[in-house]
């Protein structure tokens, strides 16, 4: 049994038109990452570039299957996500939750994961691709503004949400 400092009922959050689109948007960018993997399967050389250093130069090179980890890693992790949404009582909240704030605070922690789902789905897409063109052009276009760019996907949203949690309403 929990104590009262622990108070974490068992509520859902109704889902929103904008809960529907962010979902929505994040299959079709996980569809696209398998669809361009099943492309490039059929149009890649053998060998190609599959890593890159952080100026864009491949340092790495692999076959044909080495295709598929992205796609398998991000339907991974897009399950992972979707299954640990229908959970937010199990999350940890930087407010201390109450009968009043508990169904805001879910609410706003399921849209966090959602948004971070999109986000993580769009990095995703952009190696992929990112990927794909440098095994024609055994180039990358990548350059040094991809991970400065990942970061800011990811932290600012997360900052917004974060903030939002102790924001009052």
């Amino acid at each position: 049994m929990k104590s009262s400092s622990n108070y974490q009922p068992k509520i859902k959050p109704e889902k929103t038109k904008n809960d529907f689109v962010l979902e929505t948007a994040a299959v079709v960018i996980l569809i696209a990452i398998w669809g361009m993997a099943a492309y490039a399967l059929t149009v890649l050389p053998e060998t190609f570039p599959v890593h890159f250093d952080l100026s864009g130069r491949p340092d790495g090179y692999g076959g044909k299957g080495s295709l598929l980890i992205l796609p398998a890693t991000a339907l991974f992790l897009y399950a992972g996500m979707t299954i640990l949404n229908r959970y937010p009582h199990v999350f940890n909240y930087p407010v201390k939750l109450t009968a009043e704030n508990a169904l805001r605070q879910y609410t706003n922690a399921t849209r966090a994961i959602r948004v971070l789902k999109l986000i993580v789905m769009l990095v995703f897409f952009l190696i992929a691709y990112f990927q794909v063109q440098s095994a024609f052009t055994f180039s990358s276009g990548i350059g040094i503004w991809l991970l400065p760019l990942i970061l800011l996907l990811v932290y600012l949203p997360l900052g917004y949400f974060i903030i939002k949690a102790f924001r009052k309403k």
